[in-house]
């Protein structure tokens, strides 16, 4: 598919941007860059939902009309995604004429069908979610989200046949289109609810109670229910129906939301698409939601992350970095100044910046900033140039399923493997031998070419993560501003050798440098004994005492507490497991094979806490990646057993 579509959800104009909608903005952001980085036309939708109880109430508590106060609301939304950096197509409102006449429309469509009729109901009705709760969705009395006890509300109002439509909802969701909500925990999630009889939708509320709204097309004392209103700007937002845009990218159409907003989104807006006779959206995409290292955040804590203040403290380059690397895409991600520190000296100073800085300064030394003619690749060289291939296709993989963390783990192998290059080839020492030696003198060039190859693609691939330290590393390596988005291509980064020996490559300035606090020894990648036998688990006791090291090679081993989620055989293999492993927020979940079929079920170690190395370099086994190792003992018998934290570590905890 040539063309790709994303929307975040319209954010409600009841408060002003914060980390979560700076995330979900951010993420459609890097998504745009990536699908134009695949060659695709892109459009991306941001904007306001402005109708409801909230914000009238909001607009009342101000002084202000709720017309005065969205526009006001409106423009600080404008103006912060613009200091993010964010490039969206359209800023939609759903108080812009075009979609106040779409919703009209598409209400007596679906009125004039006989999918919405009048009827009286009375139920428990939370202002906070704008709309009614069933018994089953509270909690000791309680609205979940909000903590308050909703009010009870008898009225008369008009509905949507909603559950005429959820046989073909589930239909469409487990055999049409199986990847239509992920991950798949929400796809679960929504099938789980759907086990259940589906109630019909009250849309419309009076105006004896509310007037802030969208006037029913069919009936003037009523105003159409938020929900009903919101979701359609997906299809105003390009042209629907006739528009050149819906056309041409409604097909492609991926919703991003956070978890709190699944059923709507999931449940109401494609029995509303069915009954408008209009095809459904190709993705729903859920996310997590960010949190403090302390849990929860709010206001009142004082605990709440400002995404410019650290976007102004660092760069906006590492703060998309860290919260598209750190957040394991589904799961709650956890914010905490510490390990935003460690991943900038660890990740970006020590590791994409040094590799930078010591590629370019090596060009200009020994070869006065001219990219040599690369000689006959050697073996390191080789396999350099297969590992650029193998992260490539890793990160297209993983950025298409929409592991994001993964993704971004990928390039950073590659970042690794070239700065191992460079220490392996010895640059400097070949630059002594070369005036004697013509071999040292190819091999250097063949040294030089290939790193700085090899920076090139990196610096393509992280063009939708860091567009500005992307743009940064291309113009370094010679290319003009107005070659960048050709450079920043997936045709382009294939073709290993684009770069053309004779290019003057700058020096440029220190991308990132670095900060004075320490890094956490967890950030330290060892590759272990048990990583090069290719198993994640012993098997065996040694019968002996290995000889004895000091602390600090202890030190650089990352032990920490895990809890098995899932555990499932691996076909053609009497050892292995593959599980899924929570490591905690703020290492996520990790997938990690273990030599342990022969002793332990699958089903019997679900939920069972055990000790990882959490971060032993990923190695394949059996053409699967596994993140990790457990711990595990033997007996002289043979007898295995996994280590055991105590209960009341949680996940992630560290085992020192």
């Amino acid at each position: 598919m040539s063309n790709y579509y994303v929307t975040t959800p319209i954010y409600y104009a009841n408060g002003e941007p914060h980390i979560g909608s700076a995330y979900t903005t951010s993420l459609a952001d890097m998504l745009t860059r990536f699908n134009r980085f695949l060659g695709k036309d892109v459009f991306f939708l941001t904007g306001m939902d402005e109708h409801g109880d909230k914000v009238a109430q909001a607009a009342a508590e101000t002084g202000k009309s709720s017309q005065q106060y969205v526009d006001d609301l409106a423009e600080i939304y404008r103006k912060t995604w613009k200091a993010l950096g964010l490039d969206y197509s359209r800023f939609i409102r759903t108080t812009d004429q075009d979609h106040k006449d779409l919703v009209r429309a598409l209400l007596q469509k679906v009125y004039d069908k006989g999918d919405i009729y009048f009827g009286e109901y009375g139920g428990n009705y939370c202002v906070g979610c704008e709309r009614f709760l069933t018994d089953k969705e509270l909690v000791d009395g309680k609205c979940p989200d909000h903590q308050t006890v909703p009010k009870f509300v008898k009225e008369q109002n008009y509905f949507f046949k909603m559950s005429k439509y959820q046989d073909r909802l589930i239909e469409h969701i487990t055999k049409i289109s199986p990847d239509f909500i992920r991950p798949e925990r929400y796809k679960n999630e929504v099938l789980g609810l759907l086990r259940q009889p589906l109630e019909d939708l009250c849309i419309s509320r009076p105006k004896s109670r509310l007037t802030w709204g969208i006037e029913l097309p069919f009936d003037d004392n009523y105003v159409t229910y938020v929900w009903f209103d919101a979701l359609i700007n997906y299809l105003t937002g390009v042209d629907y129906p006739n528009g050149k845009n819906y056309q041409k990218f409604w097909p492609s159409c991926e919703h991003l939301i956070g978890k709190d907003i699944v059923k709507p989104h999931a449940v109401f807006w494609p029995t509303m698409l069915m009954a408008a006779d209009i095809p459904l959206y190709q993705h729903l995409t859920v996310h997590g939601y960010w949190l403090a290292p302390n849990g929860k955040m709010s206001k009142s804590l004082g605990n709440v992350v400002d995404p410019i203040a650290v976007s102004k403290e660092f760069s906006l380059d590492v703060f998309r970095y860290y919260i598209f690397r750190e957040m394991s895409f589904g799961l709650d991600g956890v914010f905490s100044n510490d390990t935003l520190e460690t991943r900038y000296n660890a990740d970006l100073a020590n590791n994409l910046g040094n590799l930078s800085s010591r590629t370019l300064a090596m060009v200009h030394k020994y070869r006065d900033g001219i990219v040599p003619t690369p000689g006959t690749p050697g073996e390191l060289e080789i396999a350099l140039r297969t590992q650029a291939h193998n992260s490539i296709s890793d990160f297209l993989e993983y950025m298409n399923t929409r592991e994001i963390n993964r993704a971004i783990e990928s390039i950073w192998t590659l970042i690794d493997n070239t700065n191992v290059f460079i220490d392996r080839t010895k640059p400097w020492a070949l630059a002594k031998l070369e005036k004697t030696d013509p071999t040292a003198k190819a091999a250097l060039d063949s040294s030089l070419y290939t790193q700085v190859e090899a920076l090139r693609i990196i610096a393509a691939l992280i063009s939708p993560i860091m567009p500005d330290t992307a743009r940064k590393i291309t113009e370094f390596l010679g290319y003009s501003p107005d070659d960048i988005a050709k450079e920043h291509s997936i045709e382009v980064v294939r073709a290993w050798g684009h770069l053309q020996p004779g290019t003057k490559v700058q020096v440029g300035e220190t991308l990132f440098p670095r900060r004075e606090k320490p890094v956490a020894t967890g950030d330290t990648k060892v590759e272990s004994p048990a990583e090069k036998a290719g198993s994640a688990a012993s098997a065996t006791a040694e019968t002996t005492v290995t000889p004895t090291i000091n602390y600090d090679d202890f030190a650089k081993v990352d032990l920490r507490v895990g809890q098995i989620l899932t555990a499932e055989r691996i076909a053609k293999s009497e050892k292995l497991l593959k599980l899924q492993v929570d490591l905690g927020p703020q290492i996520g979940q990790r997938q990690i094979l273990a030599g342990i079929a022969k002793y332990y079920e699958p089903e019997a170690i679900i939920g069972r806490k055990v000790a990882v190395v959490a971060n032993l370099k990923p190695a394949k086994l059996m053409g699967i990646e596994s993140q990790g190792m457990l711990l595990a003992g033997s007996d002289d018998a043979g007898n295995l057993e996994l280590v055991t934290p105590g209960s009341a570590l949680p996940p992630g905890s560290t085992i020192r």
